[in-house]
C-alpha cells in the first residue's frame, strides 16, 4: 500500500543518511543519523511494515558499521 512504500521510503532515505555520514568519516553525524534511523526502524517493525527480525538486522548492520569507523 501507499503508506507501507511512504515508511519503507523513508527508513532507506535515514540508512542513506548514516551510510553518507560513514563514507564522510564524520562519527558524530554517523551517530546522531543512526539514532534517528533506529527509532525510523522500529516503528515501522511496530507498525508491521518490516518483521521485528529485519528491522534489528538492519539496526544491528548500521550500528557495527558506525562503531566500526573508531
Amino acid at each position: 500500500t501507499m503508506r507501507n512504500k511512504a515508511i519503507k521510503s523513508k527508513v532507506k532515505t535515514m540508512i542513506k543518511k548514516v551510510e553518507a555520514a560513514i563514507a564522510a568519516n564524520d562519527k558524530a553525524a554517523a551517530e546522531a543519523a543512526l539514532k534517528v534511523a533506529t527509532s525510523e526502524i522500529s516503528k515501522a517493525a511496530s507498525k508491521g511494515v518490516f518483521h521485528k527480525n529485519t528491522a534489528s538486522r538492519k539496526v544491528s548492520r548500521l550500528a557495527a558499521s558506525v562503531n566500526k569507523m573508531a
